[in-house]
């Protein structure tokens, strides 16, 4: 499975692309970040931001999106940008018919981690062992995010697989919910 993680953000926009599959081997096929000026208006910065997004999904050709949801602890300025941003990335996916997961921050700690309160330095930290790079990669966090999708993938994806599963039996009893 291939996972383009989006860590959102209206100034830095970070993006990580990683293969693997739950329980194996991870690789890191691409991080970097996404700039917008800060003296620009709103929609261009999203503009390039979109920009940005479509030319990493034609480049790197993700299975799937990993997007971190805004967290509330921040100022509602920041959460905004945030959300504006991780919006983008979920219209660009979208466009393409690409399944797209939130992730909160804790989650992300814990499914790289196993601790959901670890601070920036230990996910740097796992995130190079993991990937078995030579330093820590920047940004961390978004290739943390495609880390966390793959290893959460059998239990994201067990409610559509048992819907999916069901929906044989519900269409010959008249009960198909799909419509």
């Amino acid at each position: 499975m291939r996972v383009l993680g989006v860590a959102p953000g209206l100034a830095r926009c970070g993006l990580g692309v990683v293969d693997g599959a739950p329980g194996g081997p991870l690789t890191v096929r691409a991080a970097g970040t996404l700039h917008t000026p800060a003296d620009a208006d709103i929609g261009h910065r999203l503009l390039l931001i979109e920009r940005g997004i479509e030319r990493w999904l034609d480049e790197c050709r993700p299975e799937a999106v990993a997007v971190q949801r805004a967290s509330g602890r921040y100022s509602a300025r920041t959460v905004m940008g945030t959300a504006q941003a991780g919006a983008v990335a979920i219209l660009c996916a979208a466009r393409r018919g690409l399944p797209v997961t939130w992730h909160t921050s804790g989650e992300v700690k814990a499914a790289v981690t196993g601790d959901g309160g670890v601070g920036r330095a230990q996910v740097g930290a796992v995130v190079t062992r993991l990937l078995r790079l030579d330093a820590p990669p920047e940004p961390a966090g978004a290739l943390a995010l495609a880390i966390c999708h793959i290893r959460r993938a059998p239990v994201s994806h067990r409610p559509q697989r048992a819907h999916a599963a069901a929906r044989p039996a519900l269409v010959r009893l008249g009960k198909d919910t799909s419509r």
